[in-house]
């Protein structure tokens, strides 16, 4: 389409995601490296076929949601200690709704009376988390389950440059119990030089987030655009990413035009 449309193929193409878009592009950079030259993987969704992935980390949250798990539960599912402010939002909008999507496509049987996302006629129920999910047990359903959750499980074998931002606030996506895990993973795939791994500080799933808590939260955005830049630098110039780490907050204060990845604090254009 590109040499019909503009007279010559792409030199280069590149992928990039958040969330769900970020599991797209580490599953695509595993399966379909010739593909592409890179990828950023902003907060992108682990899956492995035991665990850990969204139908180990959510059933608890939404057991808070019926009382029946305390905060350190979520603390010990992978949940960030400091992270406790977002959780109404969360708990409201976000994580009984995405359970039931994902458990819906590869358990549709465990509740017939709660199939899915559509359960409900109004926002609040679709939103809604379903009880029976509070007691959801991936690793004592039925072999049909993991096999259905293996055929989209990542395994870490990359075979081009990725870099990959979490923020440590996540609400979603735990990070203890995603990019931590896919990066081990990576590296247990000897595919450590291919990659680089990024902690924000401040920041969340939800960049929206920020306008309500401003002195609390980042956008990841200006992270997004600086990994980007620093992506294409790497493969098209061979100039390796700052070492993995956490990016502190810029110097200057200045969280929405800013984010330089190598540590410094200093403002990108």
């Amino acid at each position: 389409m590109a040499a019909q449309r503009y007279g010559h193929a792409p030199r280069r193409t590149y992928i990039a995601g958040i969330s769900n878009g970020g599991y797209l592009t580490r599953w695509q950079l595993e399966n379909h490296p010739e593909l592409y030259d890179g990828g950023v993987d902003w907060e992108g969704a682990l899956w492995t076929t035991h665990g850990p992935h969204l139908l180990t980390s959510l059933p608890v949250t939404v057991a808070r949601t019926f009382g029946a798990a305390r905060d350190e539960d979520l603390y010990a599912a992978g949940f960030a200690r400091g992270s406790a402010f977002l959780w109404p939002y969360h708990e409201k909008s976000y994580w009984g709704l995405t359970q039931k999507i994902y458990r819906a496509e590869f358990d549709p049987a465990y509740d017939p009376r709660c199939p899915g996302p559509t359960a409900g006629s109004t926002v609040e129920e679709i939103l809604a988390p379903c009880p029976s999910d509070a007691a959801y047990d991936y690793a004592r359903r039925p072999a049909s389950v993991h096999r259905a959750v293996a055929r989209v499980a990542l395994t870490g074998r990359i075979g081009k440059p990725l870099i990959t931002l979490h923020g440590d606030m996540d609400a979603l996506l735990p990070k203890a119990a995603d990019s931590d895990v896919y990066a081990r993973m990576i590296d247990a795939r000897g595919r450590g030089r291919l990659h680089r791994y990024y902690t924000i500080a401040g920041g969340t799933h939800v960049d929206g987030l920020y306008d309500t808590y401003p002195e609390r939260l980042r956008p990841i955005l200006p992270c997004f655009r600086s990994a980007f830049d620093a992506l294409t630098a790497w493969v098209e110039q061979g100039t390796a990413p700052p070492a993995d780490h956490t990016v502190d907050r810029p110097a200057d204060g200045d969280v929405v035009n800013a984010c330089a990845l190598d540590g410094t604090g200093a403002a990108r254009p």
